[in-house]
């Protein structure tokens, strides 16, 4: 394909891109003839004409021609009738242009009858479309029918050229005959090989790119624009920028249809940077275009450039008020400022105006999503849908929408669909995870996940998912193992909750395992989050507790062995211990505290002369010099020594009695604590 393109003379196509121009003009096709000009335009370097030593008379022989052209197709009785009926298609009424070339036998004005009469009963559906109060689509089938039968007696007596074959196309193609459809518009292209609508329409019905491949249009030079067209509305984004590239090369670097269409590839393949530089550069070039404004403003949404889209809205309100493309910018204004009513003001207006304009039907969604009107975003996509099957975002909104409503297998076929029209985005992939899981297919939704992650996870949670599938099936070590993934690759991740999450778990994880320097990596990491920090706080004092608790144990092992028995076998872990020990610390506290209020009341006592009291505080006082350890030891076995006196027995049992009310009987037995009621009483 390369290799013709390349061998292509330039002043060839420049001239059959004019003559493309006058055809397209004579019929009315004036996007078909715009397209054209944009093109030659683009070849301005490309000198058609050729040398000649009197550019005077090739001047003269030039018009002479353009002008036999012109007429060409006519006959000379019906100028007339043609020429006034032009002028009233050119104005858009259409019933009237009709009317006055009804009875003609020419080619070019016998299409501009059938094409009119198409034009008067689209407008009269849209007119319908508009106005809620008057859906009629039974009286536009009708209406369609009338003109299909038309149009194929035509053809059956070989009175259509190219170009009333091409409205034969559209027609079938409106009526949901598409099969004979593709076929008539081939047909179509063979003919008029410049007639660019043909290609267009051609493009929607050609669903793979095998299929696009085997299309024989000839051996014409167009079937390149055509190719490189195909492939960014099938989002084969590379073919299509390479495809582009190539005629580039070929000498069409200046066709501004040629940029737009890489700067809508860029966008297709969420390469914002570049692709808002190609569209900053078409406004350098071009600066009242308005075709394609509203992809650039959908990236200045994605990039939250206020600002520019402010600056961008009102320019194009500037250009065109009324135009579509300039409802949709200002449409996306709105959005980002979060006044999703007047979003959906403008994107209707857009609609008005051009009732199969896509984006506007899509974007209209999206804002009654925001608004959490499910039933009309769902009409909203299924219009987009109706336009062009193959708006993934449609499809993708589908989905979200009966998602919402809870109607999974509704919402598993859409996305489905999604996944099929972009198989290497990894959005529709998570999005059908999530669905399988919610249906409980928890080994598709692991493919998924997994696809997501080797495709190239654009919003960072496909590894997020995985983890939290494998941990709700009870499937931990390979829960861990996705987290640690997830984990170290922390500037992917854009949900930040999930992310500490994950840190959560894994320093849970090295906890449990006694891996206390991984577990407090995880755990330090969390104190960046207000959800997550007083968890990670607890979750590091308890691992300092038991390293410090680890040590202890170590250093007092030999001199506690023998009283250590009875807590060693009550406690099931390490965090069993440290209360185990606290509770007793907490027991011979308060027990010197009570022996230093002895004390001192031994001393009153002693002033007041009373020598059997003080006989007994002194032993009491003595019995002060206990160390803890010993203290521990007793509290441990329930035993009061022979050198204990009564008062010290009843305090110990006082404070006893208090722990065990308080600490829910984990540290002394209620038994025990009977056992030592009764030998305060013996004493």
């Amino acid at each position: 394909m390369e290799e013709d393109l390349f061998n292509i003379p330039l002043p060839d196509v420049k001239r059959e891109i004019r003559r493309g121009i006058i055809e397209c003009q004579k019929r009315g096709l004036t996007q078909s003839a715009k397209w054209l000009a944009e093109m030659s335009h683009g070849l301005s370097d490309t000198d058609c004409e050729g040398a000649s030593t009197s550019s005077c008379n090739q001047h003269k022989m030039s018009e002479a021609g353009e002008c036999c052209q012109f007429l060409e197709g006519i006959a000379p009785t019906e100028y007339d009738n043609y020429f006034l009926a032009k002028s009233y298609f050119d104005v858009r009424e259409y019933d009237r242009a009709a009317y006055f070339v009804r009875n003609c036998e020419s080619s070019v004005p016998r299409f501009l009858h059938l094409y009119a009469t198409y034009m008067a009963r689209e407008k009269r559906r849209l007119d319908s479309t508009t106005d809620r109060s008057n859906l009629n689509e039974t009286g536009h089938v009708r209406d369609m029918t009338e003109l299909l039968a038309i149009l194929r007696s035509e053809y059956s007596h070989g009175r259509l050229d190219g170009y009333g074959i091409y409205l034969y196309g559209v027609v079938l193609k409106a009526l949901n005959l598409n099969k004979v459809a593709i076929q008539m518009l081939i047909h179509a292209i063979r003919l008029a090989p410049m007639l660019w609508a043909a290609y267009v329409e051609l493009a929607v019905l050609i669903m793979d790119k095998e299929k696009m491949l085997s299309l024989n249009f000839g051996g014409h030079w167009m079937r390149h624009f055509f190719a490189a067209h195909s492939y960014i509305e099938m989002y084969l984004n590379d073919e299509g920028l390479k495809a582009y590239e190539d005629l580039q090369h070929a000498g069409f670097r200046k066709c501004v249809y040629v940029t737009s269409q890489m700067a809508l590839a860029y966008h297709n393949k969420r390469d914002v940077e570049r692709a808002i530089e190609i569209f900053q550069t078409l406004q350098e070039v071009d600066p009242y275009r308005l075709e394609n404004m509203d992809t650039y403003s959908n990236l200045l949404f994605v990039k939250e450039l206020k600002t520019e889209m402010a600056q961008l809205a009102h320019k194009a309100v500037s250009i065109n008020k009324y135009c579509a493309e300039t409802c949709c910018v200002v449409g996306n204004y709105y959005s980002i400022r979060s006044d999703h009513q007047m979003a959906i003001v403008y994107f209707q207006r857009a609609l008005k105006l051009n009732p199969k304009y896509l984006s506007a039907w899509t974007l209209m969604g999206h804002e009654f999503m925001e608004l959490k009107n499910t039933n009309a975003a769902i009409q909203s996509y299924r219009k987009a849908v109706e336009v062009n099957k193959r708006d993934y975002r449609a499809w993708y909104g589908l989905g979200q929408s009966y998602e919402i409503l809870k109607m999974h297998y509704y919402s598993l076929y859409y996305f489905k669909i999604a996944h099929q029209l972009r198989p290497f985005d990894s959005r529709m992939l998570v999005a059908l995870g999530e669905t399988y899981e919610k249906l409980e297919k928890f080994d598709n939704a692991i493919k998924c996940y997994w696809k997501a992650c080797d495709v190239g996870d654009i919003e960072g949670v496909a590894m997020s998912k995985l983890a939290g599938l494998h941990e709700r099936r009870g499937e931990f070590e390979d829960a861990v193992q996705c987290y640690i993934m997830y984990c170290d690759d922390e500037r992917a991740a854009t949900d930040k909750q999930s992310l500490y999450h994950g840190f959560m778990t894994l320093a849970n994880y090295y906890e449990s395992k006694g891996q206390f320097d991984k577990a407090s990596h995880y755990a330090y990491k969390c104190l960046e989050s207000d959800e997550r920090k007083s968890e990670a706080k607890a979750l590091l004092k308890t691992i300092e507790n038991k390293r410090s608790g680890k040590a202890t144990n170590n250093d007092g092992e030999a001199n506690n062995s023998a009283n250590g028995n009875i807590i060693a076998a009550d406690t099931s872990s390490d965090d069993d211990m440290e209360m185990e020990l606290s509770d007793y610390k907490y027991l011979c506290s308060d027990y010197v505290l009570s022996c230093q209020s002895d004390v001192k009341m031994s001393k009153k006592l002693a002033a007041s002369g009373d020598s059997a009291t003080n006989s007994h505080l002194i032993s009491t006082t003595a019995d002060i010099s206990l160390n803890e350890s010993e203290m521990v030891a007793s509290s441990s076995t329930n035993e009061i020594g022979p050198s204990t006196s009564a008062a010290a027995g009843i305090a110990i049992g006082q404070q006893t009695t208090k722990s065990a009310q308080t600490k829910d009987s984990e540290s002394i037995d209620e038994e025990q604590h009977s056992m030592e009621i009764s030998s305060i009483s013996i004493d």
